[in-house]
């Protein structure tokens, strides 16, 4: 029983620090939507800039991924998280305290890099270390990027209650993205003593590192996660605007936000449940179907919006999944699934990161909120289409015999 129990320790404990740091992938962004108008108001950004710094981390993403894989041969997998973990804290303390408007660009940048760099490398990391169990794990990490991004999107109005004008968004945006970092830092630490030796990524025959960019799955796989990504972030972005356009208070519209991202984390726990047999196969495509059922909704009659949030979140949160779940089983390994994960989401940020961007031009240009929600619907019926080829059961390097 004794030995039973010490060798499950380390693998509980390392269970505890991936949700720890999947707790932390969201909120120093999700934070940001219900605080747009304040922030607007206070640095005086314009609706097209609120919609550029929303998209800086995305960007970010896009242009840091590829970087990830190098960087994890070269320090280890397990220390490059923690590294990534500590740059997170740096880009909050930043964005939070330096009160110049460079300061809210600069901490924004380095939470985008720090994001990246782990976003990349957990679907690694459970497929390294919780190989059978892929899926499950990916579920339960999912569901508590939106079960914590929904809490951070729905307590920031309030907590900005506790400054003024010039000081609440910032008190919002320290606490929310501040309050559990030290926790993840200190429980991965403790859960990865010495696996920047152990789990050192195999060197590799260089296929992983740069023959990704010629596979055709990974492609299929970028789209996805790109045209899902740009979807959330959409409604992370805007909802709030769009709430308080049709009349509802600041503090109604940041509950729908996090309504929305709640909603999030039931569709992760589907996910493994709809991926058994021969429906498997079709599960990418399908699962944003219910998301143009929710947006159609919400485009007539927007006054439902609170009902209209539940296909698209459910819809949101398992399609995020999906798309973590396709870069850990399109691969073979745990080298190739970081390459295909910082290649999926370099190409699958850069393509979302035009989503916010793109939904506030078109309300600019159409001075309505409804073309912009016909933008969105347009993604999700491209997701769909992607979906019906990803869902097919191919790995990268499977030509090449890189098994």
């Amino acid at each position: 029983m004794t030995i039973t129990r010490d060798a499950a320790a380390p693998r509980i404990l390392l269970f505890v620090a991936v949700c720890l740091v999947a707790a932390n992938m969201r909120p120093t962004i999700t934070a940001v939507g219900p605080l747009i108008d304040q922030i607007g108001g206070d640095t005086g950004l314009s609706v097209a800039a609120l919609g550029l710094l929303a998209a800086v981390p995305l960007t970010a993403w896009g242009l840091v991924s590829p970087f990830a894989l190098q960087l994890s041969r070269r320090f280890g997998m397990s220390r490059v998280v923690l590294g990534s973990l500590f740059l997170l804290l740096a880009g909050t303390l930043v964005r939070s305290l330096v009160t110049p408007i460079a300061g809210l660009w600069i901490g924004t940048v380095l939470i985008g890099v720090a994001l990246a760099i782990a976003n990349v490398l957990m679907p690694a990391v459970v497929k390294r270390d919780f190989p059978h169990r892929v899926p499950l794990m990916l579920g339960l990490y999912t569901a508590l990027l939106g079960g914590v991004g929904a809490v951070a999107s729905g307590v920031a109005v309030p907590l900005s209650r506790l400054g003024d004008a010039a000081s609440g968004w910032r008190i919002a945006l320290l606490v929310t993205g501040a309050a559990l970092l030290p926790l993840a830092i200190g429980a991965w630490a403790l859960a990865t003593r010495g696996h920047h030796a152990a789990h050192l990524a195999a060197p590799g025959d260089g296929l992983s590192r740069r023959g990704i960019w010629a596979e055709p799955v990974a492609w299929l796989v970028a789209c996805y996660m790109g045209l899902q990504a740009a979807t959330f972030y959409m409604m992370l972005t805007w909802l709030a605007s769009i709430s308080v356009s049709i009349g509802r208070s600041e503090i109604a519209a940041g509950f729908d936000v996090m309504t929305f991202q709640v909603l999030t984390i039931a569709g992760p726990f589907v996910v493994p449940l709809l991926l058994r047999g021969r429906a498997r196969r079709w599960v990418p495509a399908a699962l944003p179907v219910l998301g143009i059922a929710g947006v159609i909704g919400l485009i007539a009659v927007p006054a439902g919006v609170t009902a209209w949030v539940l296909p698209i979140g459910l819809a949101s949160g398992a399609s995020l999944s999906m798309a973590l779940t396709l870069m850990a089983e399109r691969a073979r390994d745990h080298d190739s699934a970081a390459a295909l994960s910082g290649m999926a989401q370099s190409v699958g940020y850069l393509v979302a990161a035009l989503g916010p961007v793109m939904f506030g031009w078109v309300h600019t240009a159409t001075g309505s909120w409804m073309w912009s929600l016909v933008l969105l619907a347009v993604v999700l019926i491209a997701q769909g289409v992607v979906g019906l080829f990803a869902g097919r059961d191919r790995h990268v390097f499977e030509a090449r015999g890189s098994g």
